[in-house]
């Protein structure tokens, strides 16, 4: 871990005639800026970023509760619940019905693009140990070659009460995916390098002895980090990350880069914003769902039940019948939190011209015609006003016409419970790179946001 906050950030020096656009970053924004940071560098993998998450939950005050127990929550009361390790929802119950005053919803996602490691990873090839992996959603892959790389996720093992599920991460570089040379890939510049999934992504792990078999080369590998028998051993589910912790770029550290920013940096900000408000009459809501990269299609991802699952029981506990249950659907209100496409000055043919957002610009509504993006022209104005409250700059994105857009859990979460809701994030550079890059006051600026909209008593 880098320890970031053990000093404050110290820009370089410029000559004065160097003239630079003015950036005012107080000492709160750099804090946390740091803080968000640290934040990625805790969360390798999904697993990961859930444990980081209860960590700050519970040192606040917000107690655990199990989905397969009955719940009993009381007004002003504060918990959350995870589902297969890597979703988690979190939520203050409001002094007042949620039949009168819905549900403030901040919605985010804690998977990012990458490699996952197959069941049968290890294997030998050429004398060398290399583990195969699958493309998890859709990452810049050339960018994954030439990096110190690593594997962090959850194994599963025996125990004496039956199944254990267990955290595992290895600190130090651990992998590599070399480039080719240039004298073998004469035309990589001009064509821009290409990686056959299935052939040309494994990684390279060791050297390989003969007589040793790969399967159990790495078995005891994972063994010995888990702190267990290799025999012990049953499943694994390991996300390949870059090791280099997280940084400040520019002459004033104006910027930060790291990995997974998309959508990590939305988490942050979302637990930042219920953390940093007290309870009101409405309930506030952090929800925080794996697989929304590869289409949120599963027990825990933002089409699944989960969400629904958990506002019902908080309803059911304020004594809502059904009917009342819908009328609290209809007075909610979905912040879809996802990083935004910034500019980029070196490619402007693909933007379009008069939506472009800039970095440190403040965060942007996202919307589109074909509902790729769930925002419409209440949910815009409604976000807008909150930044206004906020004193934040807010700015419009719309994705090149010729160009397909992307989506997020937005329009599947309004679709399903029925929320209005509106698509925004911080802008970013290099979105599903390795190493993505971003704004540093965008950040606090988002985070400010959130926390005006679930502390306002009552909506613009």
């Amino acid at each position: 871990m880098r320890p970031l906050l053990q000093c404050a950030f110290t820009p370089p020096s410029l000559e004065p005639n160097f003239s630079l656009k003015t950036m005012n970053i107080s000492p709160e924004q750099r804090d946390h800026a740091h803080n968000l940071l640290d934040f990625i560098d805790a969360s390798p993998s999904p697993w990961h970023a859930v444990a980081s998450l209860e960590r700050r939950l519970e040192k606040h005050g917000y107690a655990p509760l199990a989905e397969s127990e009955a719940w009993t929550l009381e007004p002003g009361g504060k918990y959350y619940a995870v589902r297969g390790g890597s979703s988690l929802i979190a939520f203050r119950v409001g002094h007042d019905s949620p039949a009168e005053c819905g549900f403030r919803i901040v919605g985010a996602h804690t998977d990012s693009p990458g490699l996952r490691l197959k069941p049968k990873a290890p294997h030998a090839a050429e004398g060398m140990l290399r583990l195969g992996v699958e493309v998890y959603g859709g990452p810049i892959l050339a960018t994954f070659t030439d990096r110190d790389l690593s594997l962090a996720g959850r194994v599963h093992l025996r125990a004496e009460s039956g199944l254990a599920a267990r955290l595992l991460r290895f600190e130090q570089p651990l992998l590599r995916l070399p480039n080719l040379a240039i004298h073998m890939n004469r035309t990589v510049n001009e064509e821009g390098l290409k990686l056959n999934k299935q052939t040309e992504l494994p990684l390279l792990l060791a050297g390989l002895e003969e007589a040793i078999e790969p399967k159990d080369a790495f078995l005891n590998l994972l063994a010995e980090r888990a702190g267990c028998a290799p025999g012990d051993l049953l499943s694994f589910e390991l996300n390949v990350y870059d090791t280099q912790p997280g940084s400040f770029w520019g002459p004033r550290g104006e910027f930060v880069a790291d990995g997974q920013i998309d959508n990590l940096s939305s988490c942050h900000a979302g637990l930042a914003g219920l953390l940093e408000t007290e309870a009101g009459g409405h309930t506030a809501v952090a929800a925080f769902f794996d697989h929304e990269e590869v289409g949120s299609e599963s027990h825990k991802g933002a089409d699944g039940s989960f969400l629904g699952d958990v506002l019902e029981r908080i309803a059911h506990a304020a004594g809502l019948e059904p009917p009342a249950y819908k009328q609290a659907l209809a007075r909610s209100f979905l912040v879809s939190a996802d990083a935004a496409h910034a500019h980029h000055p070196n490619f402007p043919q693909a933007y379009e011209p008069l939506h472009a957002v800039k970095v440190n610009g403040g965060p942007a509504v996202k919307i589109n015609a074909n509902q790729r993006y769930a925002t419409d022209g209440l949910a815009e104005a409604r976000f807008l006003a909150l930044c206004e409250q906020a004193g934040v700059p807010c700015q419009t994105y719309v994705h090149r016409t010729d160009l397909g857009c992307g989506s997020t859990i937005g329009p599947l979460t309004s679709a399903r419970l029925g929320l209005s809701t509106v698509d925004c994030g911080c802008p970013m550079w290099a979105m599903h790179s390795a190493r993505e890059s971003a704004g540093v006051l965008d950040q606090s600026w988002f985070a400010a946001v959130l926390k005006v909209f679930f502390a306002a008593e009552t909506l613009p």
